[in-house]
């Protein structure tokens, strides 16, 4: 992981989010329709990015990451809470000044081939934010294009194809170079790279990090593969059932996680080391996730916690600072991290040592 010198990162807080809540009706009835529950699919979510960071989300599926994603830049309206960019509050802003907003901040999504519109070339896709927004006009719109393509690590003669002529690594590279068609300052890479092979993934994770060091982009990175997120992020949000349960700088939180949700996602990365492999303690949570319409009482990881106690059951345990800017919302925080065995050390610096040999062979062969 870059440090924060080096990749740009200042002091500054460009995204600043409060309480953000995501809640989806349920309803029943075709004509007459009731509303018979809520889904909240984010529920009090709160932290900030400062400019030039790189903020990973990590979470199992179904746990609110692509939602809180989706609020931030205003494609779902939030029901409740506050997103601050640049100190403007994105909730409050309506027409033709969120349109404009939207220059600013934008998003990669998922997967690559459904996020393009198959009966549009490559150009028209990248040369459409560019043309909305009135960037350029007439031949300079072509020439930005080619540039942006020639950025991402495309052929500038590609413009004229479309998507299905592509692989998935090329597609995600030209949704890339879509979202930085409109020079925005900050992007949400929504699971950029699980659609993709892994030699491919890294060089996609390659890619951001050097457009991040060259624009001075802003990223909250989704995902699920904790080593992906471990390489490209400088601090890392750890989501379960729609809330952030712990937060802290990527090395602390890999070598010593608070929250007993974070211990298990750690506990579960497979290391390539058999001397590792042999000593580490795998964390096996019993039962399913609850579901986000009707989530327990008190912490909503209770149900599937291996030291809960009464009190985790009846109150929500507070989102705490532990020192040095390490939160985690747990009741037993602290005895949490002690439980955890001196092999987690070596397996964190195990990960480490497989995500630079990954990155420095996929840079030795691109």
């Amino acid at each position: 992981m870059t440090t924060a010198v080096a990749n740009g990162t200042s002091d500054q807080t460009l995204i600043e989010v409060k309480d953000l809540k995501m809640h989806f009706p349920v309803t029943r009835g075709i004509v007459f329709q009731r509303r018979v529950g809520t889904v909240k699919a984010v529920d009090g979510v709160s932290f900030s990015i400062k400019q030039g960071e790189t903020l990973g989300l990590v979470g199992e599926s179904g746990c609110g990451k692509s939602t809180t994603g989706r609020a931030i830049l205003q494609l779902y309206r939030p029901t409740a809470g506050e997103v601050r960019f640049e100190g403007q509050d994105l909730v409050q802003v309506r027409g033709d000044a969120l349109r404009k907003m939207r220059r600013k901040v934008q998003m990669i999504f998922q997967d690559p081939y459904a996020s393009l519109n198959p009966r549009m070339t490559v150009g028209d896709i990248i040369g459409e934010p560019i043309k909305v927004h009135n960037l350029r006009q007439g031949k300079a719109v072509r020439e930005r294009v080619e540039e942006l393509l020639g950025l991402v690590g495309l052929n500038p003669a590609f413009a004229n194809r479309y998507p299905h002529e592509f692989s998935g690594g090329q597609r995600q590279r030209i949704g890339i170079a879509r979202a930085l068609a409109v020079e925005p300052q900050f992007v949400v890479c929504d699971e950029p790279v699980s659609a993709l092979d892994v030699s491919i993934q890294a060089q996609v994770v390659n890619l951001l990090e050097e457009l991040q060091d060259k624009l001075g982009l802003t990223y909250l990175f989704i995902a699920h593969d904790l080593s992906v997120v471990k390489h490209i992020s400088d601090r890392v949000a750890v989501m379960y059932l729609g809330k952030v349960v712990e937060l802290a700088e990527g090395p602390k939180l890999y070598a010593m996680p608070l929250h007993p949700y974070s211990q298990a996602l750690l506990s579960a990365v497979p290391i390539p080391d058999p001397k590792v492999e042999q000593q580490r303690r795998r964390i096996i949570l019993e039962g399913d996730v609850p579901s986000p319409l009707n989530p327990p009482s008190g912490c909503h990881f209770h149900t599937r916690c291996p030291i809960a106690i009464q009190q985790c059951k009846e109150e929500e345990p507070p989102f705490v600072d532990y020192g040095g800017g390490h939160f985690a919302a747990c009741w037993r925080a602290r005895e949490s991290g002690e439980l955890m065995p001196s092999v987690a050390k070596k397996q964190a610096e195990a990960m480490a040592a497989r995500i630079a040999a990954d990155i420095a062979r996929v840079k030795g062969t691109s």
